[in-house]
């Protein structure tokens, strides 16, 4: 049935993307380690010579295999929302339908599959709420990653990790200007707790965070770039 086979599709770049997920961690996690290069850090001194205390080409390597995994996770995200979408508007809408796949018309999926989906997608790391016969999918899609964090700064004490992609951060989940509304942001809620949803080894993490003033710079402690 055209239904299940999409179904099985869709949990396969499910599959398929939180294994991209792992490996971009990987990647990030190498390239931020204490003294490394970063994600976009100069790889040439100030007198324009290579830095001899990287290995370049494998750095180079890495942060290319880092910008096409990231691309095939829109990619791959924007096809399961697609399918997804497509699921949930071809089951079927008869109220014999019990979530019992047996007697759905060929070419839809019933309810129940469209929850068994939709329960994925939440362990996967993404949230999903049922309302009545009606199901919502919202997707986290990291806007920022931690590049850099100092010990002992607000940032490492409240729990933001290292190579975190940032899905929300107060009342920022994405747009324009991120950058200027991510340090307004905490500027504002200085001394308040602001709830922070980030992206962990595949699965979706909830913090909350304060931003404070302590003996370091700034008010966390650590440094966003955009992804």
């Amino acid at each position: 049935m055209v239904g299940v086979n999409l179904k099985a599709e869709t949990m396969a770049l499910m599959d398929k993307r939180s294994a991209m997920e792992t490996e971009m961690n990987s990647i990030v996690e190498r390239l931020c380690i204490p003294g490394g290069p970063g994600l976009s850090g100069n790889l040439i001194d100030s007198e324009g010579f290579p830095r001899t205390e990287f290995d370049i080409p494998v750095v180079r390597a890495e942060r290319r295999r880092l910008a096409e995994l990231r691309n095939e996770h829109s990619e791959i995200t924007e096809k399961i929302n697609v399918n997804i979408q497509i699921l949930h508007s071809a089951r079927p809408t008869s109220k014999k339908d019990s979530g019992n796949d047996a007697g759905s018309p060929e070419g839809s999926i019933s309810l129940g599959a469209v929850s068994s989906l939709s329960a994925s997608v939440q362990s996967a790391g993404f949230s999903a709420t049922s309302h009545a016969m009606d199901v919502d999918l919202v997707t986290s899609i990291p806007f920022a990653m931690v590049d850099e964090i100092t010990e002992s700064s607000p940032a490492a004490e409240d729990g933001l990790q290292l190579g975190d992609q940032v899905v929300k951060f107060g009342s920022v989940e994405g747009g324009d200007n991120l950058m200027q509304r991510l340090a307004a942001e905490a500027q504002s809620n200085q001394g308040q707790a602001v709830s922070v949803g980030v992206i962990r080894q595949g699965a979706k993490v909830d913090l909350s965070v304060t931003p404070r003033i302590w003996q370091g710079r700034g008010l966390l402690g650590c440094h966003f770039r955009l992804v």
